[in-house]
């Protein structure tokens, strides 16, 4: 029996029909450098805002973005928690307005090979954050390789950043090229979105969308949801300089209401298609499955 199917056993051992499952929202781009990130602190603090409780797995291994737009330094990371016997708790880092978010470190890279035990005490464990939040928001690495991939068909809702560079439009159809060309990829159970970065209008924002839909209706055979845009500011930019969220540093910004408006369209969406299986701990039932 192989660690995914383990997981499932594990999974059915517990109440999984509780009514407290977070919602999971995974934040990607096809290149780095499209705003990402600021994208997923920004969008935590607003969803903030708006009274949910919010938790940022930072996958983005290596930059640590996160923690720096937040400038608070984890203690803990994931591995602490699998391999060192920290709880749950211990590796969630406290960052402004109660958002806490937990560093993926570099344990993420031996969740295909845990035993039965570490997945019994990861179940149980992660399961807890259904209780702690309403949303988690997934940052990935950025650019197109296995572990973006894993995280994205693992997750029932994808944020794809794009821009109008004609360099991020490529790189962004390159990765969902690859994505519905993988077996494992299901359009059924995956919600993407498409988040229009830096552009002048709404108006182009809407047609980048349409561009990119256009491409990926008639050669992938799939379709996108256009959440919505965030436009060129000088605001954002500076606040990305001084390493903070312009939510909080510049809340009447452009991008900031633009990024309310973000977080008001993801809390307005349906939730039909959000299957129950599709909490904290069937994303990484998920997850494994794609490592076999």
């Amino acid at each position: 029996m192989d660690q995914a199917e383990q997981l499932r056993n594990v999974i059915k051992l517990h109440n999984q029909n509780q009514q407290n499952v977070a919602r999971i929202v995974t934040v990607t781009s096809g290149k780095g450098g499209v705003g990402k990130s600021s994208l997923t602190v920004n969008l935590a603090v607003c969803l903030r805002k708006a009274g949910k409780r919010v938790i940022i797995f930072d996958a983005d291994f290596g930059l640590a973005n996160v923690e720096v737009m937040f400038g608070a330094i984890p203690k803990f990371s994931l591995a602490d928690f699998i391999y060192r016997g920290k709880n749950i708790k211990d590796v969630i880092t406290p960052g402004p307005m109660d958002i806490g978010f937990i560093s993926g470190g570099s344990g993420i890279i031996g969740l295909n090979n845990l035993t039965r035990e570490q997945i019994l005490y990861l179940v149980t464990s992660i399961n807890e954050l259904n209780d702690m939040a309403d949303y988690i928001l997934i940052d990935t690495g950025a650019g197109i390789n296995d572990q973006v991939l894993e995280f994205v068909m693992a997750s029932p809702e994808v944020l794809l950043v794009t821009t109008p560079e004609p360099s991020s439009l490529t790189d962004s159809y390159s990765l969902l090229k690859v994505l519905y060309r993988n077996p494992g990829f299901s359009d059924a159970d995956t919600k993407i979105h498409i988040v229009a970065n830096r552009v002048n209008s709404r108006e182009e924002g809407q047609a980048l969308y349409e561009k990119v839909n256009s491409v990926v209706s008639q050669f992938l055979h799939g379709s996108l949801n256009f959440l919505g845009m965030i436009p060129q500011d000088l605001a954002l930019e500076k606040a990305v300089r001084q390493q903070k969220t312009v939510a909080l540093s510049y809340p009447n910004a452009k991008s900031s209401h633009a990024i309310e408006n973000l977080a008001e369209n993801l809390l307005n969406g349906t939730q039909e298609e959000i299957r129950e299986r599709w909490g904290i701990v069937q994303m990484f039932s998920s997850f494994l499955s794609n490592r076999k």
